[in-house]
């Protein structure tokens, strides 16, 4: 997997013994309380003194529960225990588990997700800076012909391992997708820029906002998020959800975004509510992303659907993450699960009968029986939780109440039309419809794939152009 938490350098000597630097691997900063659990191994041997560092300080992992720092992503955690290595090539494992304070399975805390990362490390190995240079060459001609509101953007998203691997900023990374003629508006979150998240920001979001302004471009969509869950696991009363969110309004209207985004149905009934004045105020845009197995009709998903269409207000409307229209699992994808060891039978199954729904009872099945090989856990649950498998006639309906697309892929084997056809139906869907709002490219691949960001969006927007204005196929 690219996002791997052990870069090539992360092993290291120190005076009292040996250090592992941990990458964070996930797409945003997490409280420094989401790490649980680490256990390293050693050329086979357990380390049994682990502690970690913060501010200088060694502590026992149990105790960064009652931490309330934060992990910010472009930074790493150091690991350290006494024994010192011998100088050369050794094997390195880590097993751990990320809390993730946004997602939830069940009353009792939030979603915690394993990982496990091995790798052949040499000790006090140079950091090699990443080789992926985006070109400064414009994608695509502007007289295209396009709906002229229908805007397409690109997402900071799409350089999550650029960012985790810290060689430039974060802002940096973002400002170039204008700067290298990508796009002219982007998608951005605080989570991933600024090390001010989750508190106000107004100084990093206006250097952002005049390093956009400088080159024509803009934030379209800001990225924003709820933790629902303090660092120590108690759930936030309606209050402290309010007081997490309302910064992130304030930095979305100060970047002069279009609006700000969150998980369909996170925010719920009564925050809606009580941020509508401001988003009224400033001209923001709440927008609700489904993506997935979520569909109008799924039960949690269409009950907050029901809401955003019965509140008929301009200022909430519904992101539709084009996920939920996948034809087929991206071979690339199925490449990964295959070397993971996830049976041959069910890659059959995963090949060739996506859609049929009883595809589902055979990946609960694996996972309920304990036969999804630990290497690609976490990655497996993508066939449950961010792939889909609908037809894009199911947003036919609430069309109307939709502001903007995430046209999500994977990677850009095009066989049998598996990216451009969910695409091109978006497209036909929306040409004479009067809509208005950003089509914007996130690449999600990025997780097991090592492809370029740059040229990965570039060809990706080129493809969703062709796509959205119905040339031959």
């Amino acid at each position: 997997m690219t996002l791997t938490p052990l870069r090539d350098d992360a092993l290291a000597s120190s005076a009292s013994g040996t250090v592992l630097r941990l990458s964070l691997p996930w797409i945003r900063s997490l409280p420094l309380a989401s790490l649980t659990d680490p256990a390293v191994m050693v050329d086979g041997v357990l380390v049994e003194d682990l502690r970690v560092m913060v501010d200088d300080r060694a502590m026992v992992p149990t105790e960064l529960v009652d931490l309330d720092g934060w992990w910010f992503q472009q930074d790493r955690i150091t690991l350290t225990w006494e024994r010192a290595l011998v100088p050369g090539a050794h094997e390195v494992s880590i097993d751990f588990s990320l809390r993730i304070p946004y997602l939830q399975v069940g009353p009792d805390g939030p979603f915690a997700l394993p990982f496990h990362a091995a790798a052949h490390l040499t000790l006090d190995a140079p950091h090699v800076p990443a080789a992926h240079v985006m070109r400064a060459d414009a994608t695509e001609s502007e007289t295209d012909p396009l709906p002229a509101d229908w805007v397409l953007s690109a997402s900071a998203f799409n350089l999550t391992p650029e960012m985790i691997a810290a060689d430039r900023t974060a802002v940096d990374l973002a400002v170039g997708l204008v700067e290298g003629g990508l796009a002219r508006e982007i998608e951005a979150e605080p989570g991933q820029l600024w090390r001010s998240f989750p508190g106000r920001s107004e100084g990093d979001a206006a250097d952002l906002r005049d390093r956009l302004d400088a080159i024509g471009g803009r934030v379209s969509i800001l990225g924003a998020s709820i933790d629902d869950w303090t660092p120590g696991g108690r759930r936030r009363t309606d209050d402290e959800r309010y007081a997490f969110l309302a910064p992130q309004i304030e930095i979305a209207h100060q970047l002069g975004a279009r609006g700000l985004r969150l998980p369909i149905g996170q925010a719920g009934p009564a925050l809606v509510e009580r941020i509508r004045p401001r988003l009224h105020e400033t001209g923001l845009v709440l927008f609700e992303e489904i993506q997935g197995s979520q569909t109008p009709g799924s039960p949690q998903a269409g009950q907050a659907i029901d809401r955003i269409v019965g509140l008929d207000d301009p200022h909430v409307r519904i992101l539709v993450d084009i996920s939920m229209l996948m034809p087929a699992v991206p071979e690339s994808y199925l490449a990964q699960l295959e070397a993971g060891g996830v049976p041959p039978e069910l890659i059959h199954t995963l090949r060739h009968e996506w859609r049929d729904p009883a595809t589902v009872g055979a990946i609960v099945g694996l996972l309920r029986t304990g036969g999804v090989p630990a290497s690609v856990h976490t990655l497996f649950m993508d066939l449950l939780v961010r792939f889909g498998r609908s037809d894009a006639s199911v947003i036919a309906d609430v069309l109307p109440w939709v502001g903007a697309f995430h046209l999500k892929f994977w990677d850009l084997d095009d066989a049998d039309h598996r990216v451009s056809a969910p695409i091109r139906a978006v497209g036909e869907l929306l040409r004479g419809t009067g809509f208005a709002g950003t089509l914007c490219s996130e690449w999600g691949g990025h997780e097991w794939l090592d492809d370029d960001p740059g040229t990965m969006t570039r060809d990706h927007l080129a493809l969703a152009r062709r796509a959205l204005i119905g040339e031959p196929r």
